[in-house]
C-alpha cells in the first residue's frame, strides 16, 4: 500500500467518526488497538466503538478536522482539531461531567501504524486538561 493510500485510510477513520458510522469505524480499525493518551485508555473492537460513542453522547456535534498529514515507514500521523459543544453528559473514570453547553476546540495528533493495508495500532494525543477547562469541568 502506498503512503497516500495509508493517509486516505487514516483520514477515513476521522470521517467515519464524524458521521457516526460505527460499522465503518470498526471495519477501518479492525482488531487494531487504540490508545487514547489523554484518557489513558487502551481499547479494541466493540470497547473502542462504545468509547467513541461516549464522545458523541457528550458532544453530538463533535467533528475532527484534519489539518495535516505525514506518512512513511508504514505509519501515518494526522494533525487535527476536534470541535464540538458539550450538550450531553461526559462519562469519565472519575464520574460524569454534566452538560455544560460550552464549546471546545482541542488540537490533537493521531498516529496510525499499518501492516500492509490494515491499521494495527493507533495512538491519539490530545490535551485533556485544556479540553476539560474549555467545557468548564475544571477551573482555568
Amino acid at each position: 500500500m502506498a503512503d497516500q493510500d495509508r493517509v486516505q485510510t487514516a483520514r477515513s477513520v476521522v470521517d467515519a467518526f464524524n458521521s457516526s458510522d460505527w460499522d465503518g469505524t470498526l471495519k477501518l480499525l479492525g482488531n487494531g488497538v487504540y490508545n487514547e493518551i489523554g484518557t489513558q485508555r487502551r481499547l479494541q473492537g466493540d470497547e473502542l466503538i462504545e468509547a467513541l460513542k461516549g464522545w458523541k453522547q457528550a458532544m453530538p456535534d463533535v467533528k475532527g478536522t484534519v489539518t495535516g498529514a505525514v506518512a512513511g515507514d508504514n505509519q501515518v500521523v494526522l494533525e487535527l482539531t476536534w470541535r464540538g459543544t458539550q450538550t450531553g453528559p461526559l462519562v469519565t473514570p472519575g464520574g460524569t461531567v454534566p452538560a455544560s453547553g460550552k464549546s471546545q476546540a482541542t488540537p490533537a495528533a493521531w498516529v496510525f501504524d499499518f501492516a500492509g493495508d490494515k491499521i494495527t495500532e493507533s495512538r491519539q494525543y490530545f490535551d485533556m486538561m485544556s479540553f476539560m477547562q474549555q467545557i468548564g469541568a475544571i477551573p482555568q
